[in-house]
């Protein structure tokens, strides 16, 4: 969970607007010259479109339109696995809401950039205990702590149905927010930032310690991002692309023997060397995927 991040702007293009005619002009030559002006105006908008198309670097759009399509498909699914979550929370059911407490935060994981972009939806739904004022802290992680620490679910029903609540408001929201390359570049470092910072110290599964399922999905949502952006990168600086995906594939490398069926193990059981090797490949691959903002010039 991260605190603040601000929503880029998106640029508009200004029009070119025709002179007015002289005052001499009778209706008639008006009628006559205005298809000319108007043939005029659109050619003049349209090279100025693409001079500046060129100053600011290619278009995203297709790269974008599959962010955006890959972030609603995570969406859906995490508000179904978390909608099992809280139905279990219900029914009292502690086992069970345990071992669907980490995959439903998957979904939520890798595409967290979009959530931090709503106002409050992040917090609401992600905050750690000390992240918010005590009487504001609800979501994920405050049934954790009933969970795991406390060994119980009783009184956490309403947590449970407004935890719901904010992950359907998320997939409302997601419809119409404005989404542009910054956005993506932005969320993949702040993704691996998320994991520097939490994840890997074992800070944010306090009461679980399933902080590894969080660290492999900010990996692979950061990974969505630049598989996505990878052509681009690649026309513009071929060995920064190819630095990135070998550090990439050298992460999750290190991070597949601590798999455990469809999961992973507990955080526990990591050594020093274990954290320590992570958080050098970690570092690793942070390093050149924050300069592809300023190569693809967004």
């Amino acid at each position: 969970m991260k605190k603040i991040l601000a929503l880029p702007a998106v640029v508009l293009a200004t029009s070119v607007l025709l002179a007015a005619c002289g005052n001499n002009e009778t209706a008639s030559d008006k009628q006559a010259e205005t298809p000319v002006a108007q043939s005029e105006n659109q050619t003049s908008t349209e090279t100025a479109d693409a001079a500046d198309q060129e100053a600011t670097g290619s278009d995203y759009t297709t790269a974008v339109d599959g962010y955006r399509a890959f972030a609603i498909e995570q969406i859906d699914e995490f508000v179904k696995q978390t909608e099992k979550f809280t139905d279990a929370v219900k029914a009292g059911d502690l086992e069970t809401a345990k071992s669907l407490y980490a995959p439903a935060r998957m979904y939520y994981e890798r595409i967290e950039p979009v959530a931090e972009a709503l106002g409050d939806l992040d917090p609401n739904i992600d905050a750690r205990d000390g992240d918010v004022e005590a009487a504001d802290w609800r979501g994920f992680h405050r049934i954790e702590k009933a969970l795991w620490e406390d060994k119980t679910t009783e009184g956490m029903n309403d947590f449970a149905d407004t935890l719901l609540s904010d992950a359907k408001l998320l997939r409302a929201k997601v419809e119409t927010m404005d989404i542009d390359a910054s956005l993506m570049v932005t969320g993949a470092v702040e993704l691996l930032n998320e994991v520097s910072s939490s994840k890997v110290t074992g800070e944010e599964e306090r009461y679980s310690h399933t902080d590894l399922y969080d660290f492999a999905a900010n990996v692979e949502g950061a990974r969505e991002i630049y598989n996505l952006l990878k052509d681009d990168l690649a026309a513009k600086d071929k060995d920064l692309n190819q630095q990135i995906s070998d550090r990439f594939d050298a992460l999750e490398k290190e991070l597949a023997p601590f798999k455990d069926g469809d999961g992973y193990v507990s955080y526990e059981k990591l050594k020093d060397e274990d954290v320590k090797k992570l958080s050098q490949n970690l570092d690793a691959l942070a390093e050149p995927l924050s300069n592809m903002g300023q190569v693809l010039g967004v």
